[in-house]
C-alpha cells in the first residue's frame, strides 16, 4: 500500500505517501500541513520548526514548517488563522491524499489541499482549494507557501533580456517590502536570475515579489533541486502589486511562495490554484549565471512535458 498511517515529529496521526522514489508526510492532527517531502531515506527538503513539532490546539498561530495554504492579500486578522485543529484525510488512491480542515470560523473560508504523486517519478501535483462559505461575496487570492530547509538558495527567472530600444515597455513588476534590503548579501541580482540564499546566521527577514511570467521557481540545497511550477495568467490581477511568486527568508527558512490571481468568490464558489513539484538529485549547480543556467534550465525543460499535460 502506497499510503500508510505513521507517527512523525510528535504527531501520532500522520499519513505517508510514497512511490519508492520520493515520499511525503502529512499530519492529520493539525493543518492542512504537509510536513515532509524528500527522497526515500533522504533529507527532508522542507523546514521543520523543532520546538513546534507535535503541538496541537490553541489560538496561537504556529509556523510548524512544511507546506501550507493561506489566502492573500496578507491581513493578520484573516490570513493568520491558526491551523492547529485536526483535519479530515481522504485517501483517494494509492498515491493521492486530500486534506480538509474545519471551516475558518472568522473568515468563512473553507480550505483543502489535494496531493497526487506520480507512481513512478519524483513528481507531485498539488491542488489548493478555497471555497467561500459566507452569505456574501469575498475577494481573495490563493497563496501556497513552502518552507524550505536551511542552507539552500532560491532561484527565480527574470524576464528574458531584450536590449533597448527593441522593447521600451516594462516586462513585469518587481515588488519590495518595507524591510527589503537590496544590498543584503543574501540577494544576487543577475540578468537572468534573482537568487536568494538562506543563511542561518542572518536574522533580519527579506522578501520580494515578482510577476513571474515563466511560472517556475527552484530551490537548490546540496546536490538536490526542487522545482515548483504553476500557471502565471497574463493580464490577470495579482495581489501585492502584481506578484505571482514571492520569496521570503529569515534564519529558519526560505519560503518559496506562489499565488493565484485575485478572485471574487460568490457564496459557495471555489477557486483552485495548482502547483507542480519536481525533485532532482545528483545535480551540481554553480554560483554564476552561466553555471546556474547550464544546471537548472535542462531540469526545467524535463518538467515541461509533465507540466503541459497536467495543465491541458
Amino acid at each position: 500500500m502506497a499510503v500508510e498511517r505513521v507517527a512523525y515529529g510528535g504527531w501520532q496521526n500522520c499519513y505517508r505517501v510514497s512511490n519508492g522514489i520520493v515520499e511525503l508526510i502529512a499530519t492529520a492532527d493539525i493543518g492542512p500541513r504537509l510536513i515532509r517531502f524528500g527522497f526515500v531515506g533522504g533529507e527532508n527538503e522542507f523546514a521543520e520548526i523543532s520546538e513546534q513539532l507535535g503541538l496541537t490546539g490553541g489560538d496561537v498561530r504556529r509556523n510548524y514548517g512544511g507546506h501550507r495554504l493561506w489566502h492573500a492579500p496578507e491581513v493578520k486578522e484573516r490570513t493568520y488563522y491558526p491551523d492547529n485543529e485536526p483535519v479530515q484525510v481522504e485517501v483517494l488512491g494509492d498515491f493521492s491524499l486530500k486534506l480538509t480542515p474545519p471551516l475558518e470560523k472568522t473568515t468563512g473560508v473553507q480550505k483543502a489541499i489535494l496531493f497526487e504523486m506520480s507512481p513512478d517519478s519524483a513528481y507531485v501535483k498539488v491542488t489548493h482549494f478555497l471555497t467561500n462559505k459566507n452569505l456574501w461575496a469575498i475577494e481573495l487570492a490563493p497563496w501556497a507557501l513552502t518552507m524550505m530547509a536551511k542552507g539552500g538558495r532560491a532561484i527565480v527567472p527574470a524576464p528574458p533580456y531584450i536590449p533597448h530600444p527593441e522593447k521600451v515597455l516594462p516586462a513585469c513588476p518587481l515588488v519590495l517590502w518595507h524591510y527589503t534590503d537590496m544590498s543584503d548579501s543574501r540577494w544576487h541580482w543577475g540578468r537572468r536570475y534573482i537568487v536568494l540564499c538562506q543563511d542561518p546566521n542572518a536574522t533580519l527577514p527579506q522578501k520580494i515579489g515578482i510577476g513571474n511570467l515563466q511560472g517556475w521557481v527552484a530551490y537548490v540545497n546540496g546536490d538536490r533541486v526542487f522545482i515548483k511550477r504553476y500557471k502565471h495568467v497574463e493580464g490577470a490581477t495579482y495581489p501585492d502589486l502584481g506578484s505571482s511568486t514571492e520569496l521570503f527568508t529569515n534564519a529558519i527558512t526560505v519560503e518559496v511562495e506562489t499565488l493565484g490571481p485575485l478572485t471574487k468568490l460568490e457564496p459557495e464558489e471555489t477557486v483552485v490554484h495548482v502547483e507542480h513539484w519536481f525533485l532532482f538529485k545528483g545535480i551540481e549547480v554553480g554560483e554564476n549565471e552561466e553555471e546556474i543556467a547550464s544546471a537548472i534550465e535542462p531540469l526545467v525543460q524535463k518538467t515541461q512535458e509533465v507540466y503541459s499535460k497536467s495543465e491541458t
